[in-house]
């Protein structure tokens, strides 16, 4: 008999964010179609949390899938340090109508922790050339960024990067304002620009994922950005989560007044159809790069960047998103998320739950740790149930494709109350 994926997997692969010894087995997924997942038995799941984010607009999309196609007749893959092509091109003019209007360059890289990386970079080297050395940043309490080195450094959840952080930048960490604590964070903040040399503030706009899809309001982000945007440090928003309309704007800094000086995007970008990211910048920075001195330009790169394939995913993405279609349907979940959010509030064992665009996390009372044992239990039972969830701690969060049917959703939200009854 011929061993099943699953057995095979077990000879040769390391999986990221797990461990291995208490949790051997993976499950083997052959096919993924809208929002459907099917295993090599057959079964099929709900996908209810868009495959990390990144299948908003379901698995296999006819649209993204043409016009990669189309793009892989022509050009597959051209170094980028000394050449242009019409996708990389393309995909400038479209994202620079629809980011926040301050932004006006766009920097290619592999992956959402790239793409902080890069900003991080930006960052440093852009008040280097100027003259000046600013050597610290200033990043949420519970934030994630990624795993590389820099972006590492900046998030602040030891489950991560504990064996680490003897090894990493010093960062000052502030409360996530709340409303009540807006003052004591503004405090903070005067005391850390007084006694430091700050490169820049970075932060997950609305919604901190990793943390458990905690949710902070516009108006005291604002205060924090409006503080610093004075005191002339960078702002950073890391948008690999929150892009693309998940939060009810097709950027999540669009909730805000102050815009950041530089963006961070990934997942969603290309619809989850080939690995790509961008770290955008508005002029001013850009031009600080500008130099006789081969020195002052930045010099990082990926193999991959602007990948001509990764490129026309995009282009789909954003064309698919302006759509009117698109824009009722992230309404549609919006107004279904609200609906569910006051009717599971009622529920005894549910501590507090927050909703923004697509986004809906449910805090349970109880505590059972980020990896814990109950919390393994919980996304077996969804598993079992045929859908996708995969709590973070004691938070479970929905965040599915845009394209959700109503059944489905109301499915999703039918398996969470049972799990949450039984469990």
């Amino acid at each position: 008999m011929e061993p099943t994926l699953k057995e095979r997997d077990k000879r040769h692969l390391w999986h990221p964010m797990k461990q291995h010894q208490t949790h051997p087995d993976s499950l083997a997924i052959v096919k993924g179609q809208g929002c459907i997942l099917t295993d090599e038995d057959g079964k099929e799941y709900i996908d209810a949390i868009s495959s990390w984010y990144t299948c908003m607009f379901g698995h296999c999309n006819d649209t993204i899938i043409k016009s990669v196609y189309k793009q892989l007749t022509t050009l597959d893959q051209i170094m980028f340090s000394d050449f242009t092509h019409e996708p990389a091109v393309k995909l400038s003019e479209e994202l620079i109508k629809i980011l926040p209007n301050n932004q006006n360059r766009i920097f290619f890289n592999d992956n959402g922790s790239t793409a902080v990386e890069a900003a991080i970079k930006m960052a440093l080297q852009y008040h280097f050339n100027k003259g000046e050395k600013r050597d610290t940043f200033i990043a949420f309490e519970n934030g994630f960024h990624g795993d590389t080195f820099g972006a590492m450094a900046v998030s602040g959840l030891s489950v991560y990067n504990g064996p680490f952080e003897d090894y990493l930048m010093d960062i000052e960490r502030i409360p996530v304002p709340n409303g009540l604590n807006n003052v004591k964070v503004l405090k903070m903040l005067d005391a850390i620009v007084l006694k430091k040399n700050v490169a820049g503030f970075i932060y997950e706009p609305l919604v901190q994922g990793a943390a458990g899809m905690k949710i902070h309001e516009a108006r005291d982000l604002e205060l924090v950005l409006s503080f610093l945007r004075k005191r002339d440090i960078l702002l950073l928003a890391d948008e690999v989560m929150t892009g693309f309309g998940k939060t009810g704007k097709l950027f999540a800094s669009d909730h805000m007044k102050t815009k950041p000086d530089i963006i961070c995007l990934s997942k969603a970008l290309t619809g989850g159809m080939v690995p790509m990211a961008i770290t955008s910048c508005k002029e001013e920075i850009y031009e600080a790069f500008l130099s006789n001195e081969i020195s002052k330009g930045f010099f990082h790169c990926h193999t991959y960047s602007a990948n001509p394939i990764a490129c026309s995913a995009a282009i789909a993405v954003i064309e698919l998103l302006q759509t009117e279609a698109m824009q009722k349907k992230i309404k549609e979940i919006t107004k279904m998320h609200s609906d569910f959010r006051k009717k599971i509030l009622r529920n005894k064992k549910v501590k507090t739950v927050s909703s923004l665009g697509v986004i809906l996390s449910i805090e349970l009372n109880s505590e059972f740790g980020y990896y814990g044992n109950l919390r393994d239990k919980i996304l077996s039972f969804f598993m079992d149930e045929g859908v996708f969830l995969r709590p973070l701690g004691n938070t479970i969060y929905i965040q599915p494709p845009y394209i959700i049917e109503k059944k489905q959703l109301n499915r999703i939200y039918e398996v969470i109350e049972k799990a949450i009854d039984e469990l």
